[in-house]
């Protein structure tokens, strides 16, 4: 089991209130399933030169729009490996919602979500959720599905059915029999990538995607790119800008990845970030009183550590499906994400220890995509899987994981054990990896707006305070608060730091503290 940060939206309506769900997709229909409206118009922009000759024809391809419900949405064509820009190609899925003031618009503004898999263009439909109206009205905000992802050339590793079974796989192994079939699931999920997208699965790097977006870029007409990355967004961003450091404009990475950590310093340090969100979870139902978990912090921590262990031996039935461990963690993560889902958390948690597991399965089917009735609305729960190991193939042997516990059960005494055996993931990567760039710095570009949150649990803050030291021009902007990500979370100081920026260009002389 792999642990996962993302940062997309998912609107979703329980008990007649509307909910913005941290998840890793979208809507129910991708936009290339939506309702055409009109026919497909041509837009061309000022050229823009391609970094290679070779590239050149990528840059000037026509752009078609064509209405999708109040968006626009149009295909592009990229090579699958810049290696051969003569070869194959593959398709990346755009979706546009204009300016609301096209008197007043700015330009585009990229945004990517997260995951990595969850499909920006997602993100861009539900705009009115995660940004701004002034935001909304300066500018197209232009979500895109990273290669491998959404509706943009997505890799294929697992059937619908077995993608159950991988997600509800015990996270935390504890015999012999129990650590053979996580073993399994590695393997399966790497042939499955090798043997059902046989190319693709070799070229959804964060390197190949973060070149995607200077071709975006060009295509676009925009001199330089002016963008808005969540979670793992802000790798991709980060890489972008060390990538074309002359061509960054405006970039706001939002709940940063330290991009200088293994996939081991990484899960033993979300471990930790994921302890300290379920403590402010905790602490906070204790001081309330009457905290349906116990009297104190100690207790409460344990009843929930105490009621996974249980679904490990006896899951609850919930229809014709199973609340077992690896589902209720996922559940249990997902109200984490943001301090207004606590009391989903209170709810959905409440229930189970009483014998309903129906508010956890669906909070965990949301965070992996999965739709009430079966199927997946997106392929991100692969598409983690594939770009994650591409971008660091490193593991760990099920054999040596036991020897992992102390470090991440002094991180995550809750927790920390299923953190431990994530790190097995990648051992079942059956393409080749590229070879490791050199430490990201970006120099030469334009100053860059790094957001951490003193207690988000999914990207610490310390990985905002490492990238923006990374970055040449990093500029940090700490929300001091919880749940993941500082952006459009209530905090004005944010709020009106970020939007002086993209909009005004007005970058922060000095890094900046926003107080709760």
């Amino acid at each position: 089991m792999a642990i996962v940060a993302v940062a997309a939206l998912v609107v979703m309506t329980i008990g007649g209130a509307v909910w913005q769900i941290v998840a890793g997709g979208g809507g129910d229909d991708s936009p290339g399933e939506s309702q055409q409206q009109s026919e497909p118009k041509l837009w061309k922009g000022p050229t823009q030169k391609a970094p290679q000759p070779a590239l050149q024809k990528f840059y000037d391809q026509d752009l078609y729009w064509e209405q999708c419900d109040e968006n626009q949405c149009a295909r592009i064509q990229v090579p699958l490996d810049y290696a051969e820009p003569n070869g194959k190609t593959i398709e990346l899925e755009l979706l546009k919602k204009p300016a609301a003031d096209p008197d007043q618009r700015v330009g585009s503004l990229l945004v990517n979500p997260g995951g990595p898999g969850a499909p920006g263009t997602s993100y861009a439909e539900q705009a009115s959720y995660a940004f701004s109206q002034n935001l909304r009205n300066r500018f197209d905000i232009v979500g895109f599905d990273p290669r491998g992802t959404g509706s943009s050339s997505p890799v294929d590793c697992l059937s619908d059915d077995d993608l159950d079974a991988y997600l509800a796989a015990d996270p935390d192994p504890d015999t012999p029999a129990e650590v053979k079939t996580m073993t399994q699931w590695s393997e399966r999920m790497g042939e499955g990538c090798a043997s059902m997208s046989p190319d693709l699965s070799a070229h959804v790097s964060t390197v190949e995607a973060a070149r995607d977006i200077d071709v975006i870029r060009g295509i676009i007409g925009e001199d330089k790119t002016t963008y808005f990355g969540a979670s793992y967004g802000t790798k991709l961003g980060a890489t972008y800008a060390d990538l074309f450091p002359k061509k960054v404009g405006r970039l706001v990475l939002d709940g940063a990845v330290d991009v200088s950590l293994t996939s081991r310093e990484s899960d033993l340090e979300q471990a930790a970030g994921f302890e300290t969100a379920l403590t402010s979870y905790v602490d906070n139902c204790v001081k309330s009183g009457d905290c349906y978990l116990g009297d104190t912090r100690e207790a409460a921590l344990q009843r929930i550590r105490d009621f996974l262990d249980q679904m490990d031996q006896k899951p609850l039935q919930v229809g014709d499906r199973q609340l077992t461990e690896g589902v209720a963690l996922y559940g249990v993560l997902a109200p984490l994400y943001n301090q207004e889902y606590w009391q989903l958390l209170d709810q959905f948690l409440g229930s189970a220890l009483k014998g309903d597991g129906s508010g956890l399965m669906q909070m965990s089917d949301l965070y992996s995509s999965r739709n009430p009735s079966g199927g997946y609305t997106d392929n991100s729960s692969e598409a983690i899987w594939a770009i994650n190991c591409l971008d660091d193939p490193s593991y760990v042997p099920a054999a040596k994981v036991p020897a992992q516990f102390p470090a991440f059960e002094k991180a995550s005494p809750t927790l920390g054990r299923s953190f431990a055996w994530s790190l097995t993931a990648c051992q079942g990567l059956a393409v080749k990896a590229p070879k490791p760039r050199a430490p990201i710095e970006a120099k030469g570009a334009a100053p860059i707006l790094v957001i951490g949150t003193t207690r988000d649990p999914a990207t610490l803050l310390k990985w905002a305070q490492a990238l923006a030291r990374q970055l040449d021009s990093g500029v940090l902007v700490t929300r001091d608060g919880d749940g993941h990500t500082g952006y459009n979370q209530g905090n004005s100081c944010v709020d009106e730091t970020v939007e002086s920026y993209l909009v005004e260009g007005k970058t922060p002389k000095a890094d900046v503290d926003c107080p709760a």
